[in-house]
């Protein structure tokens, strides 16, 4: 009678534990993907460029990912669709694009061929298992855990936001999956070339209007049917 006493309460505290960091999956919004280049940074940061690298856009497990001109970001060069590890090309305007009829038409490639736009890579942080935890950090009002990777030509410092909320894409879903968060910025400094890097990725709630027109266009679409 006394084992059942400690082993219930126990048991309903484990339960407590598990529910309250359970992972919350968001259903539809959107993730940019912003790089700052700074050229011969330990002179200062004067020489900078910036780079609006992707626009994705999700509702469920499906995502439109918009590929803007490196120069004039206002442009689309590309818009991809993606579902599980494939991904099909829709050109530069479709927003009457079937997405059913896409997939049946197009052949897929995999999400790891893509060179541009997001990249989706299964692969570990370089040096990784030799990463060096640092003390935590407010940015932008947030609080972030933070770590850093040294080399002897480069280092870089890695910021995680800590939330139960995933997202359909991740830069480095090892890391985040350690350090139970969401990884949101890059710092990289390479020491031969004297170029500081950073790499942001800033979740939003609202879809960028070219991608909102494919998605309400296929929902009409499935509705209709």
């Amino acid at each position: 009678m006394y084992k059942a006493v400690i082993i219930l309460p126990t048991m309903v505290f484990l339960f407590i534990v598990n529910a309250c960091h359970k992972e919350i999956k968001s259903e539809k919004g959107g993730i940019d993907l912003i790089s700052n280049v700074y050229f011969e940074a330990s002179k200062g940061l004067d020489k900078v460029q910036n780079f609006h690298l992707s626009r994705i856009n999700y509702s469920g497990d499906t995502i439109i990912e918009l590929i803007p001109d490196l120069t004039f970001p206002e442009i689309t060069n590309e818009i991809y669709y993606i579902q599980d590890s494939l991904y099909y090309s829709l050109g530069k305007e479709n927003s009457s694009s079937l997405l059913s009829e896409i997939s049946k038409k197009q052949k897929p490639v995999f999400i790891e061929k893509k060179n541009a736009g997001a990249l989706f890579s299964r692969e570990w942080i370089p040096n990784y298992l030799h990463r060096k935890n640092l003390s935590d950090t407010v940015l932008f009002s947030k609080k972030y855990k933070r770590f850093e990777v040294i080399s002897a030509k480069s280092f870089a410092r890695y910021y995680i936001y800590p939330t139960d909320t995933i997202l359909p894409y991740s830069i480095y879903q090892h890391a985040e999956t350690d350090y139970g968060g969401r990884l949101e910025r890059i710092d990289s400094y390479n020491k031969e070339k004297d170029i500081f890097v950073t790499l942001q990725l800033l979740p939003r709630k609202k879809w960028d209007n070219e991608a909102k027109d494919i998605f309400e266009f296929n929902e009409f679409a499935k509705n209709k049917k």
